[in-house]
């Protein structure tokens, strides 16, 4: 019984240190690619009006915040659990990847950035995740 609530906390902390890792990301990425002039990239309804005006560029951090966001969840996910470490990182990769949907469906965008992001930042990182920790 201890080995599976130490699984379960595993995916918690991972799940709450790569939001952690996403957000920081997500918050500094306006800041080195400034949006379209006039979005307020804080305020959802701003980012889908003017979506229209997002390039290649404007994409490149909320791709790396998901896609390193995960990584970390999933790596220390592997890295505290007691068994079943690459189960525990796919599950954080699962449940940002279910994020990762909702987003999609929440803001729009890009359906070639939805693919891109959908297929490549979360169940692959979840997996690099649990083999860079060592512990598969």
């Amino acid at each position: 019984m201890k080995s599976k609530l130490k699984n379960v906390l595993a995916v918690i902390v991972g799940c709450i240190v790569g939001s952690i890792a996403n957000m920081i990301l997500v918050t500094v990425g306006p800041y080195v690619i400034p949006p379209p002039n006039g979005v307020d990239v804080t305020d959802v309804e701003s980012i889908k009006s003017s979506m229209h005006l997002f390039e290649f560029k404007h994409f490149i951090f909320p791709f790396l915040a998901h896609a390193l966001g995960t990584l970390v969840g999933a790596y220390l996910a592997a890295l505290i659990a007691a068994s079943c470490r690459v189960a525990a990182a796919m599950v954080v990769g699962g449940l940002f990847l279910i994020g990762g949907i909702a987003n999609a469906f929440m803001i729009g965008g890009p359906v070639l950035f939805y693919v891109v992001d959908l297929v490549g930042a979360y169940i692959p990182m979840a997996w690099i995740g649990a083999r860079l920790s060592g512990r598969t």
